[in-house]
Protein backbone atom coordinates (compact mmCIF):
# COMPACT_ATOMS: atom_id res chain seq x y z
CA UNK A 1 0.00 0.00 0.00
CA UNK A 2 1.15 3.50 -0.82
CA UNK A 3 1.79 5.93 1.63
CA UNK A 4 -0.12 8.94 0.50
CA UNK A 5 0.55 12.07 3.02
CA UNK A 6 -1.90 15.73 3.04
CA UNK A 7 0.83 18.12 4.42
CA UNK A 8 -1.45 19.86 5.85
CA UNK A 9 -1.04 24.27 8.37
CA UNK A 10 -3.79 24.67 10.81
CA UNK A 11 -4.15 27.94 12.10
CA UNK A 12 -4.32 29.67 8.63
CA UNK A 13 -5.47 32.97 9.87
CA UNK A 14 -5.00 33.05 13.34
CA UNK A 15 -2.22 35.66 13.17
CA UNK A 16 0.14 37.62 10.82
CA UNK A 17 2.72 35.19 11.39
CA UNK A 18 0.86 31.90 10.06
CA UNK A 19 -0.28 33.37 7.13
CA UNK A 20 3.05 34.48 6.12
CA UNK A 21 4.18 30.96 6.88
CA UNK A 22 1.54 29.20 4.81
CA UNK A 23 2.44 31.65 1.68
CA UNK A 24 6.08 30.71 1.51
CA UNK A 25 5.61 27.35 2.62
CA UNK A 26 2.63 26.30 -0.10
CA UNK A 27 5.21 28.21 -2.94
CA UNK A 28 8.03 26.00 -1.72
CA UNK A 29 5.78 22.85 -1.81
CA UNK A 30 6.92 22.11 1.96
CA UNK A 31 2.93 22.33 2.62
CA UNK A 32 0.34 20.98 0.34
CA UNK A 33 -3.04 21.89 2.19
CA UNK A 34 -4.12 24.50 4.77
CA UNK A 35 -7.42 25.94 6.59
CA UNK A 36 -8.19 29.19 7.73
CA UNK A 37 -10.07 29.99 10.84
CA UNK A 38 -12.37 32.28 9.19
CA UNK A 39 -13.07 34.12 12.76
CA UNK A 40 -9.79 35.42 13.32
CA UNK A 41 -8.22 38.70 12.74
CA UNK A 42 -6.05 37.88 10.41
CA UNK A 43 -8.52 36.19 7.92
CA UNK A 44 -8.58 39.32 5.57
CA UNK A 45 -5.29 39.09 4.56
CA UNK A 46 -4.91 35.16 3.76
CA UNK A 47 -8.58 35.51 2.30
CA UNK A 48 -6.77 38.67 -0.29
CA UNK A 49 -3.78 36.15 -1.41
CA UNK A 50 -6.02 33.01 -1.62
CA UNK A 51 -7.94 34.65 -3.83
CA UNK A 52 -5.64 36.08 -5.82
CA UNK A 53 -3.61 32.85 -6.41
CA UNK A 54 -5.35 29.80 -7.19
CA UNK A 55 -2.63 27.45 -6.18
CA UNK A 56 -3.16 28.44 -3.03
CA UNK A 57 -5.00 24.91 -1.64
CA UNK A 58 -6.99 26.31 1.49
CA UNK A 59 -10.12 24.84 3.21
CA UNK A 60 -12.04 25.68 6.96
CA UNK A 61 -10.44 25.18 9.72
CA UNK A 62 -14.10 25.04 11.23
CA UNK A 63 -13.87 26.94 14.62
CA UNK A 64 -15.68 27.36 17.75
CA UNK A 65 -13.01 27.97 20.39
CA UNK A 66 -10.52 30.59 21.10
CA UNK A 67 -8.05 29.56 23.57
CA UNK A 68 -5.62 32.05 24.28
CA UNK A 69 -5.17 34.10 26.80
CA UNK A 70 -5.13 37.64 25.84
CA UNK A 71 -6.00 36.89 21.96
CA UNK A 72 -9.64 36.04 21.74
CA UNK A 73 -12.11 35.89 19.08
CA UNK A 74 -16.00 34.73 18.94
CA UNK A 75 -19.04 33.84 16.49
CA UNK A 76 -19.42 35.98 13.40
CA UNK A 77 -23.45 34.91 13.17
CA UNK A 78 -24.30 37.00 15.88
CA UNK A 79 -25.61 34.33 17.75
CA UNK A 80 -28.42 34.95 20.94
CA UNK A 81 -27.07 34.61 23.84
CA UNK A 82 -29.32 31.64 24.90
CA UNK A 83 -26.76 29.69 21.74
CA UNK A 84 -24.22 28.80 24.26
CA UNK A 85 -21.64 29.49 21.85
CA UNK A 86 -19.84 31.84 24.03
CA UNK A 87 -18.22 32.44 27.23
CA UNK A 88 -19.15 35.27 29.81
CA UNK A 89 -16.75 37.79 27.95
CA UNK A 90 -18.66 37.27 24.46
CA UNK A 91 -15.95 35.19 22.76
CA UNK A 92 -15.99 31.54 21.81
CA UNK A 93 -15.15 29.11 25.20
CA UNK A 94 -11.78 28.27 25.75
CA UNK A 95 -12.25 24.44 25.38
CA UNK A 96 -14.06 22.00 23.39
CA UNK A 97 -15.53 20.48 26.75
CA UNK A 98 -17.43 23.52 27.48
CA UNK A 99 -18.51 24.10 23.57
CA UNK A 100 -20.65 20.60 24.02
CA UNK A 101 -21.69 21.60 26.96
CA UNK A 102 -23.34 24.77 26.78
CA UNK A 103 -23.55 25.10 22.70
CA UNK A 104 -27.05 24.60 21.32
CA UNK A 105 -26.33 22.84 17.86
CA UNK A 106 -28.57 24.57 15.92
CA UNK A 107 -26.88 27.48 16.43
CA UNK A 108 -23.42 25.62 16.07
CA UNK A 109 -24.49 24.98 12.30
CA UNK A 110 -25.74 28.06 11.99
CA UNK A 111 -22.66 29.41 13.22
CA UNK A 112 -20.18 27.30 11.08
CA UNK A 113 -22.47 28.12 7.83
CA UNK A 114 -21.28 31.21 8.14
CA UNK A 115 -17.84 30.74 8.23
CA UNK A 116 -17.87 28.60 5.23
CA UNK A 117 -20.01 31.41 3.18
CA UNK A 118 -17.75 34.09 4.39
CA UNK A 119 -14.38 32.42 3.11
CA UNK A 120 -16.38 31.23 -0.52
CA UNK A 121 -17.85 35.06 -0.48
CA UNK A 122 -14.14 36.40 0.07
CA UNK A 123 -13.42 34.58 -3.39
CA UNK A 124 -11.48 31.56 -1.95
CA UNK A 125 -11.60 28.26 -3.48
CA UNK A 126 -11.98 25.83 -0.66
CA UNK A 127 -11.00 23.09 -0.89
CA UNK A 128 -12.29 21.45 2.19
CA UNK A 129 -13.06 21.28 6.08
CA UNK A 130 -11.44 20.04 9.15
CA UNK A 131 -11.91 20.97 12.78
CA UNK A 132 -9.78 23.60 14.83
CA UNK A 133 -9.04 21.50 18.15
CA UNK A 134 -11.62 18.67 16.70
CA UNK A 135 -14.78 19.86 18.10
CA UNK A 136 -16.96 19.18 15.24
CA UNK A 137 -16.36 15.45 15.65
CA UNK A 138 -17.87 15.33 18.76
CA UNK A 139 -21.18 13.37 18.44
CA UNK A 140 -23.33 16.51 19.20
CA UNK A 141 -22.08 18.14 16.16
CA UNK A 142 -20.61 15.38 13.75
CA UNK A 143 -23.76 14.84 11.91
CA UNK A 144 -23.87 18.68 11.44
CA UNK A 145 -20.36 18.51 10.03
CA UNK A 146 -21.25 15.52 7.49
CA UNK A 147 -24.43 17.82 6.29
CA UNK A 148 -21.48 20.72 5.43
CA UNK A 149 -19.71 18.44 3.65
CA UNK A 150 -22.21 17.26 1.40
CA UNK A 151 -24.06 20.70 1.02
CA UNK A 152 -20.43 21.91 -0.08
CA UNK A 153 -19.57 19.45 -2.00
CA UNK A 154 -16.16 19.22 0.32
CA UNK A 155 -14.06 16.58 1.67
CA UNK A 156 -14.32 16.41 5.48
CA UNK A 157 -11.34 15.50 7.63
CA UNK A 158 -12.66 12.29 8.73
CA UNK A 159 -10.30 8.56 10.23
CA UNK A 160 -11.87 5.62 10.28
CA UNK A 161 -11.47 5.08 14.00
CA UNK A 162 -10.95 7.57 16.92
CA UNK A 163 -7.52 5.73 17.50
CA UNK A 164 -6.57 6.61 14.09
CA UNK A 165 -6.94 11.00 14.71
CA UNK A 166 -4.15 11.78 16.79
CA UNK A 167 -5.18 15.42 18.35
CA UNK A 168 -8.12 13.59 20.24
CA UNK A 169 -6.79 15.05 23.43
CA UNK A 170 -9.91 17.19 23.34
CA UNK A 171 -12.47 15.15 22.89
CA UNK A 172 -13.35 12.91 26.03
CA UNK A 173 -15.35 10.80 25.94
CA UNK A 174 -15.80 9.70 22.71
CA UNK A 175 -14.89 6.22 21.89
CA UNK A 176 -14.94 3.78 19.10
CA UNK A 177 -18.72 2.93 19.33
CA UNK A 178 -19.57 6.39 19.81
CA UNK A 179 -17.92 7.62 16.93
CA UNK A 180 -18.00 4.52 14.31
CA UNK A 181 -21.50 5.81 13.05
CA UNK A 182 -20.21 8.94 11.57
CA UNK A 183 -17.74 7.27 9.69
CA UNK A 184 -20.24 5.20 8.64
CA UNK A 185 -22.49 7.44 6.74
CA UNK A 186 -19.30 9.28 5.78
CA UNK A 187 -18.40 6.03 3.92
CA UNK A 188 -22.27 6.00 2.53
CA UNK A 189 -21.58 9.59 1.64
CA UNK A 190 -18.43 9.10 -0.72
CA UNK A 191 -16.22 11.02 1.87
CA UNK A 192 -12.38 10.14 1.69
CA UNK A 193 -11.68 8.49 4.97
CA UNK A 194 -8.03 8.71 6.06
CA UNK A 195 -6.36 6.39 7.97
CA UNK A 196 -4.35 8.41 10.34
CA UNK A 197 -4.52 11.78 11.36
CA UNK A 198 -0.79 12.91 12.60
CA UNK A 199 -0.03 16.38 14.47
CA UNK A 200 2.87 18.75 15.52
CA UNK A 201 4.73 17.33 18.15
CA UNK A 202 3.71 19.62 21.14
CA UNK A 203 6.23 18.18 23.37
CA UNK A 204 9.49 17.62 21.51
CA UNK A 205 12.37 17.16 23.80
CA UNK A 206 14.76 16.92 21.34
CA UNK A 207 16.12 18.93 18.29
CA UNK A 208 13.03 19.54 16.07
CA UNK A 209 15.01 18.29 12.29
CA UNK A 210 15.77 15.22 14.82
CA UNK A 211 11.97 14.69 15.74
CA UNK A 212 10.60 15.40 12.56
CA UNK A 213 12.79 12.77 10.66
CA UNK A 214 10.97 10.60 13.01
CA UNK A 215 7.31 11.55 12.56
CA UNK A 216 8.29 11.13 8.87
CA UNK A 217 10.31 8.12 8.81
CA UNK A 218 7.36 5.98 10.89
CA UNK A 219 4.38 7.43 8.78
CA UNK A 220 1.60 4.91 8.51
CA UNK A 221 1.02 3.04 4.90
CA UNK A 222 -2.47 4.58 3.22
CA UNK A 223 -3.85 8.00 3.31
CA UNK A 224 -2.07 10.10 6.09
CA UNK A 225 -3.24 13.72 7.30
CA UNK A 226 -0.36 15.49 8.90
CA UNK A 227 -1.61 18.36 10.48
CA UNK A 228 1.29 21.40 11.48
CA UNK A 229 1.21 24.56 12.41
CA UNK A 230 4.26 26.32 11.15
CA UNK A 231 4.30 30.12 11.97
CA UNK A 232 6.97 32.48 11.04
CA UNK A 233 8.02 34.50 14.33
CA UNK A 234 7.02 37.94 15.29
CA UNK A 235 3.69 38.50 17.40
CA UNK A 236 3.39 34.86 17.84
CA UNK A 237 5.62 35.15 20.71
CA UNK A 238 3.32 37.35 22.54
CA UNK A 239 0.05 35.48 21.42
CA UNK A 240 1.46 32.12 22.72
CA UNK A 241 4.65 32.57 24.51
CA UNK A 242 4.94 28.81 25.83
CA UNK A 243 4.74 26.96 22.50
CA UNK A 244 5.82 29.77 20.23
CA UNK A 245 8.80 27.93 19.54
CA UNK A 246 7.54 24.80 18.35
CA UNK A 247 5.81 26.50 15.78
CA UNK A 248 8.83 28.72 14.93
CA UNK A 249 10.69 26.03 14.74
CA UNK A 250 8.53 23.82 12.35
CA UNK A 251 8.84 26.86 9.72
CA UNK A 252 12.17 27.03 10.01
CA UNK A 253 12.53 23.47 9.25
CA UNK A 254 9.97 23.17 6.76
CA UNK A 255 12.02 26.26 4.96
CA UNK A 256 15.45 24.03 5.06
CA UNK A 257 16.63 22.73 2.25
CA UNK A 258 18.46 20.42 2.91
CA UNK A 259 15.35 19.11 5.27
CA UNK A 260 13.23 19.31 2.36
CA UNK A 261 15.33 17.57 -0.20
CA UNK A 262 15.64 14.54 2.84
CA UNK A 263 11.61 14.49 2.59
CA UNK A 264 11.05 14.51 -1.00
CA UNK A 265 13.90 11.70 -1.33
CA UNK A 266 11.09 9.27 0.83
CA UNK A 267 8.53 6.68 -0.43
CA UNK A 268 5.46 9.03 -0.04
CA UNK A 269 3.21 10.72 -2.22
CA UNK A 270 2.15 14.20 -1.23
CA UNK A 271 -0.96 15.66 -2.32
CA UNK A 272 -3.25 18.31 -1.46
CA UNK A 273 -6.66 18.38 -0.58
CA UNK A 274 -8.34 19.98 -4.06
CA UNK A 275 -7.57 16.49 -5.92
CA UNK A 276 -9.51 14.85 -3.06
CA UNK A 277 -12.54 17.24 -3.28
CA UNK A 278 -12.08 16.96 -7.04
CA UNK A 279 -12.60 13.41 -6.59
CA UNK A 280 -14.99 13.52 -4.03
CA UNK A 281 -17.45 15.95 -6.57
CA UNK A 282 -16.95 13.46 -9.58
CA UNK A 283 -18.22 10.25 -7.64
Amino acid sequence: MTKRVVVHQDDVGMCHGANVAFVELSAAGAVTSGSVMVPCPWFPEIAAAAASDAALDLGVHLTLTAEKDGYRWGPISGPRVSAGLTDDAGYFWRDVTSVRRHADPAAVEIELRAQVERALVAGIDVTHLDAHMGVVLAPEFAATYLRLGRDYGLPILMTATVAGYAPKNHLDGVDEATFEPFVAMARDDGQPIFDAVLETPWDRAAPAHVTYRGLLERLPQGLTFLALHPNAPGELEVIEPATAHIRTDEYDLLRSELFLRWWRSQDVELIGMRSLRDDYRAA
